[in-house]
């Protein structure tokens, strides 16, 4: 974990999506994890937008993003997708929505997959 950790504090993108991943297989003690990336002043923000299919938080996100783009701010944004019956994995509905991000060097987009749950909560970890 302590490799994890440092890559994480650094910025790397792979640790970042590593982390998600670890969390969401519930193999990975998000508590234990957060004190250790936190010791030290946090550096980032964080926003949560919920609400019913078609109620534009895709839209939202895609504005607050291209918003805090224009400041030159990194942007991570975790998008709880309905999970496909199939693969039990996100569908990436929101993802693909927000498709103008996608090419942004600035921006990471990831899609967890609700696992049943509505309005874009998921258990939490």
């Amino acid at each position: 974990m302590e490799n994890l950790v440092e890559s994480f504090k650094a910025g790397e993108r792979l640790a970042l999506a590593r982390t998600i991943s670890l969390v969401e297989d519930e193999k990975l003690a998000i508590g234990k994890f957060l004190k250790e990336v936190s010791r030290e002043r946090p550096r980032a923000g964080r926003i949560g937008i919920t609400g019913p299919p078609g109620s534009g938080k895709s839209t939202l996100v895609s504005a607050l993003a291209q918003l805090f783009r224009a400041s030159d701010e990194q942007v991570e944004i975790l998008s709880v997708d309905p999970t496909s019956p199939f693969s039990g994995g996100a569908l990436l509905g929101d993802r693909v929505r927000m498709n103008d991000l996608s090419g942004d060097p600035g921006v990471f987009i990831r899609s967890i997959a609700s696992r049943g749950s509505q309005g874009g909560i998921v258990r939490p970890f």
